[in-house]
């Protein structure tokens, strides 16, 4: 990939992700307590629900970053004919690639916010530092593999259903879709891709959020669904189910149609002042 493609991936994916975990933190916090295992009310209700904003906020523009410079350069060096039948395989390949690296800057950035949505009265460095206290590095890559195990099913649907969406659209009114119709075909991608892989992520939240030394805290993903499965049946699997989908939908508009627009406008900039 050519360095103007390289840097506008880069920033595009950068103020895309700040943008939608910022706008979107409020709808993240309820899911978060809607399946934290005290309950909604207990881990803190409506009440204070930008509670961990300042680790989103650091953590959301390196890690949006880091994983479209990985999404754009496997579909690069993978480059197959549009007209393919691998296209979908290479889709699912450069958006599982992005999501191993970028879940590097992302797990220690989640584990501390969500930590702080379900202890509103603990400021994020206070919490910060006590995962580095008590359980070391080790603390903030609690539920990497859990993360993983959520985020590659979750760009498996999404980006091949993304991209197809794109295609469709391109192809039905003869010409690449604007950045807002690829927002909207983000949205339906998103929404779809949140509901089937929501029991992954409750398992992710109870992995981050369980107690030091628990079985739980130990990071086995269908342990922690068979836990969920035993206490609360479907109910438990699904928790969140609506504000994630909410929360993706929306999400998914604005990521994938700022990160659009963005590296359009880059590209753009860098072929007129090259």
């Amino acid at each position: 990939m050519d360095g103007p493609g390289f840097t506008a991936s880069l920033v595009a994916g950068g103020v895309a992700g700040v943008s939608v975990d910022l706008i979107l933190f409020p709808l993240d916090t309820i899911k978060t307590r809607l399946q934290s295992p005290q309950g909604f009310n207990k881990a803190g209700g409506f009440r204070g629900i930008y509670a961990g904003v300042p680790s989103a906020a650091i953590g959301s523009f390196p890690n949006a970053a880091a994983f479209f410079i990985t999404y754009e350069y496997v579909k690069w060096f993978l480059h197959t004919d549009s007209s393919s039948y691998l296209m979908p395989v290479k889709h699912m390949l450069a958006a599982s690639a992005g999501e191993v690296v970028a879940c590097l800057i992302r797990v220690p950035s989640e584990v501390v916010k969500q930590r702080a949505q379900v202890s509103a009265s603990s400021r994020t460095f206070q919490i910060f530092s006590n995962i580095l206290y008590h359980e070391g590095i080790q603390g903030l890559y609690r539920g990497y593999k859990s993360t993983v195990l959520r985020e590659i099913p979750f760009s498996l649907v999404q980006f091949p259903l993304w991209e197809s969406l794109k295609a469709l659209w391109s192809w039905r009114q003869h010409h690449v879709v604007d950045s807002w119709q690829s927002a909207v075909c983000g949205a339906f991608a998103g929404g779809f891709a949140a509901a089937v892989t929501t029991p992954l992520d409750v398992a992710k939240t109870r992995i981050m959020l369980a107690k030091a030394g628990s079985s739980t805290a130990s990071g086995n993903v269908l342990a922690a669904l068979h836990g969920v499965w035993r206490t609360q049946g479907l109910s438990g699997l699904f928790a969140g189910v609506f504000p994630r989908m909410a929360a993706i939908s929306l999400g998914g508009f604005i990521f994938l149609g700022a990160y659009e627009q963005t590296r359009s406008l880059l590209l753009e900039l860098g072929r007129e002042h090259p």
